[in-house]
């Protein structure tokens, strides 16, 4: 009977892992089609699955049309959806994708492809925490080089493969940034005229949370409803020790040669379960309160992020 238990713990783990790789073969450059035909690739970032491009749709998932404002008096004061290419220059929306105002991303005939969807203000967070925060997030979400960006395009490293371009933005009556900046809408309101929402800058690795008027004009990048399931493990970087697994109440993580990281634990479904900083040479993480089974831990250095299977017995 022993050996009969065994056998099917063994059977069992070699289904899931088959069943993750399957999923990560699934995930890899897989493409995804809006309504209105145009075709985006896709990347897998932690358990989010993103577009790597800027949304370029000008039609709801139902067919209804998405009208395109010219006249800035009625642009500043509309309460419903609305797009513009950026100067009204076709070229620029073909490039990096429309301008949306917040009521059009929020509509609930959906911009997004079917199966996606605006990211809400915590994705977002998400994200930034797994790219190692607001700092150095942003130069790993940066499309590199200066093609589309202005120069210089600090940490500009894309190790995310986001590949975040510079849209710019309608603001009232005017637009502003273009190849300096990269905005991008939550569905997340703050308050009553205003929303949540991320930019890039061309000059540093940063990534702002900031909130502007509704009615302006932002780039939308859209998320998968899905969660990716798959496990990412790469070798630990030199100097990193995971230990003891499995792990009852408790898992060190010692960075006697590499300090200052942000680790995150998955469970299984990817839903995050604990998340935090370590400043200290050994950190002592207590897992007691986790369910048992499979978890995952992410570790983020400044240009780099590796994940580890760990076991909660």
């Amino acid at each position: 009977p022993l050996c009969t238990i065994k056998y099917n713990k063994m059977k069992t783990n070699f289904f899931f892992l088959t069943a993750l790789l399957f999923q990560t073969i699934l995930n890899y450059g897989q493409t995804v089609t809006d309504i209105d035909g145009n075709t985006y690739n896709t990347v897998t970032i932690g358990t989010q699955i993103w577009m790597k491009e800027n949304l370029k749709t000008t039609h709801y998932n139902n067919g209804d049309s998405l009208p395109y404002i010219l006249d800035t008096g009625q642009w500043s004061n509309l309460t419903t959806g609305a797009y513009c290419n950026y100067n009204h220059n076709e070229n620029n929306g073909n490039v990096f994708g429309k301008l949306y105002n917040w009521y059009a991303v929020v509509d609930n005939r959906n911009l997004c492809p079917m199966g996606w969807h605006t990211p809400a203000d915590s994705e977002w967070s998400t994200l930034e925490y797994y790219l190692g925060g607001e700092l150095n997030a942003g130069g790993k979400m940066k499309e590199t080089g200066t093609s589309h960006w202005v120069s210089p395009n600090n940490g500009a490293t894309n190790s995310s493969g986001f590949t975040a371009l510079p849209g710019g933005a309608r603001l009232g009556d005017d637009f502003w940034t273009k190849g300096y900046e990269g905005n991008f809408w939550s569905s997340t309101s703050t308050s009553i005229p205003a929303a949540a929402l991320r930019t890039l800058h061309n000059d540093n690795s940063t990534i702002t949370r900031s909130m502007y008027s509704k009615v302006h004009g932002f780039s939308l990048r859209c998320i998968s409803d899905s969660t990716a399931s798959y496990i990412n493990e790469n070798y630990l970087y030199d100097g990193i020790k995971i230990y003891p697994i499995p792990s009852i109440d408790k898992i060190i993580i010692d960075c006697s040669e590499t300090q200052n990281l942000f680790y995150i634990i998955y469970n299984c479904f990817g839903e995050i379960v604990l998340q935090g900083e370590l400043v200290k040479v050994n950190n002592e993480i207590d897992i007691s309160s986790l369910t048992s089974g499979l978890l995952i831990i992410s570790l983020t250095g400044a240009d780099w992020t590796v994940q580890k299977k760990i076991i909660k017995k």
